[in-house]
């Protein structure tokens, strides 16, 4: 993922033998050749005692059939449960910074306040990006420039993982609702002066349908390894 001044972000046996044992008529369609020797148990009642062939293409059967579920599951939990994105770009600094390896999850996700998403495009951005949530649908929301800061729902936020001014030199010329639509989230990088967000009318309001999921933990380099929150 890549983009300027934004971060882009896989036997039952049956015997054939006309006997009754205990009641039950034994047929089968199992050749004779499969049976070991025929002996009588204390009670007087003729048994059977059948060996499996073993070798070694049986062998490769089992691993292969081993590898074959290994690999469903591993494909089923990247599919509905989580995914490895690589991080490009600054505007998540110092969150993230390019090159960061995230795993996102996205089963039954619903984004809510303060969350790092990746989303797939955005209005006219056709990569995908990461972003964090900074409202969303039915939320107020006023950019505050002249005291730079950010109000939702009356509340002034406390963005700890910001370093630097919230609108110095990024004041973005998209138009910004006071109330969130329905549908949609407000989204802006934590390098405020070098990201392009929902401030941007290039990215604009995000759709809920186009996020993918929810960064959870940066897992390279490891020296940057850990949870998000």
């Amino acid at each position: 993922m890549s983009e300027n001044n934004t971060d882009n972000i896989t036997y039952e046996d049956n015997i054939t033998e006309d006997a009754d044992v205990e009641g039950i008529n034994l047929t089968s369609e199992i050749s004779p050749e499969l049976y070991e020797k025929k002996k009588e148990s204390n009670d007087g009642v003729k048994k059977f005692v059948t060996t499996r062939s073993e070798g070694v293409a049986s062998n490769v059967y089992d691993w292969v059939r081993c590898v074959l579920f290994a690999f469903s599951i591993i494909l089923l939990c990247i599919i509905f449960l989580f995914r490895l994105v690589n991080v490009e770009g600054s505007s998540m600094n110092d969150t993230l910074t390019s090159n960061d390896k995230v795993v996102v999850t996205n089963l039954f996700y619903e984004p809510h306040n303060n969350d790092i998403i990746v989303i797939s495009h955005g209005a006219e951005y056709s990569k995908p990006i990461i972003k964090r949530v900074i409202a969303t649908e039915g939320q107020s929301i006023e950019l505050d420039y002249e005291n730079d800061r950010i109000i939702v729902d009356g509340v002034v936020l406390d963005e700890v993982y910001i370093d630097d001014s919230t609108f110095e030199g990024n004041v973005g010329d998209n138009e910004i609702p006071d109330v969130v639509p329905e549908g949609k989230i407000f989204v802006m990088g934590d390098n405020r002066r070098a990201s392009m967000d929902s401030r941007s009318t290039e990215i604009g309001l995000i759709d809920v349908e186009n996020v993918i999921g929810k960064a959870q933990f940066v897992v390279f380099p490891f020296n940057h390894f850990g949870y998000l929150y």
